[in-house]
């Protein structure tokens, strides 16, 4: 049976880039050793070390005045790590439209005046603030560009206007759809949703943001000794950075981002008018800011839920429950989920509604 991953994350991995390193597996490249065994300091990891950084820089045409960085921890260690590099004045504006975005402003609060700028607490996170006004002499302002868990995005309707750097979290979106990095301060996402297995983020940070860390920064925490370092100051999480730079190459042959993007519109618009047309199934966030990437839905009851997500599975999709603050069901379509993938899920929804109402 063909199983389709709608989780979160860690997310599915693109057919082709799994073989390729099935392939390379025991013996990469004629080294005679696994990545997963041979040193960061090594020739051959080397060169998959410079080539992933060179194809995400060509991926996201990421200007020569940013650097790029492969840390650890995940997006959550950013919290901490944002405020102790860039908070030089000592406040930043969060704007908090879920759960992880509400994570980072609780944590930025422990190192600076740092305050929430606007949410949308007040609806259950199904809206982007628009609008938002924010104090002055700040060093950044903060957003979550995709929410994971309730399902809605920024977009350029809803992308804040201020006097400062802005930082973003795109762990759930980064790679899906097009940006202008130069609109950013700094750019940070866990790659375990679009990228490759955990263990791996990405931060980008335009150069001269770098250098103005808190004295009690962590020296692994500091954006400086990464940067210095090629982000090698200490050893890496080697196999998943060659996988995100299996990703990356698979990327750019479909034709980069631009075209990823109009394949993830296509698919987020089948699913939407499928949820719109129904009269069984619900999806509250605001149109206008519906996620592309994650997508929640609900069944009349909850009892009907449970027997969904149940059902779900025995048919090959798998991991479609809704987060607990949420509820119901929630359909991950990030990149590697294939427009069949969406198909078949619409048509047992169909299926589902017919033999449920």
């Amino acid at each position: 049976m063909k199983v389709y991953n709608f989780s979160a994350g860690p997310s599915m991995l693109p057919e082709e880039v799994k073989l390729e390193a099935q392939k390379d597996f025991v013996d990469y490249k004629g080294s005679g050793m696994s990545v997963t065994e041979m040193s960061h300091r090594s020739k051959w990891y080397d060169e998959i070390h410079m080539q992933a950084l060179a194809d995400l820089r060509k991926l996201m045409n990421i200007p020569d005045d940013y650097y790029i960085l492969f840390v650890q921890g995940g997006a959550s260690q950013q919290f901490a790590a944002v405020p102790m590099n860039l908070l030089v004045k000592g406040r930043a504006d969060y704007i908090v439209t879920g759960n992880f975005a509400n994570k980072a402003a609780k944590e930025a609060v422990k190192y600076g005046d740092c305050a929430v700028a606007a949410s949308s607490k007040d609806a259950t996170y199904t809206y982007i603030p628009e609008n938002v006004k924010f104090r002055s002499d700040l060093d950044y302002v903060h957003i979550t560009q995709n929410n994971t868990i309730f399902g809605t995005r920024y977009t350029g309707r809803t992308y804040p206007v201020a006097d400062c750097p802005i930082v973003s979290d795109m762990s759930s979106m980064i790679l899906s759809e097009e940006v202008d990095v130069s609109k950013y301060g700094l750019i940070y996402a866990g790659a375990q949703k679009n990228i490759a297995p955990a263990g791996l983020t990405i931060v980008i940070v335009r150069k001269d943001l770098v250098g103005n860390e808190k004295p009690y920064c962590p020296t692994m925490l500091s954006y400086k000794t990464q940067a210095d370092a090629d982000s090698l100051y200490n050893t890496p999480p080697c196999f998943t950075i060659y996988m995100a730079g299996l990703v990356f190459k698979h990327l750019l042959k479909m034709g980069g981002v631009k075209e990823m993007q109009k394949i993830n519109e296509y698919k987020a618009k089948l699913l939407y008018d499928f949820i719109d047309s129904s009269s069984f199934y619900k999806n509250s966030v605001k149109v206008e800011d519906r996620s592309l990437m994650n997508v929640p839905f609900v069944a009349p009851t909850d009892e009907l839920n449970a027997k969904f997500v149940k059902e779900a599975e025995k048919n090959g999709l798998v991991s479609i429950k809704g987060h607990k603050l949420v509820g119901g069901m929630r359909a991950s379509i990030y990149n590697a989920m294939p427009v069949e993938g969406v198909e078949t899920l619409i048509e047992f929804m169909k299926k589902f509604e017919t033999e449920n109402k």
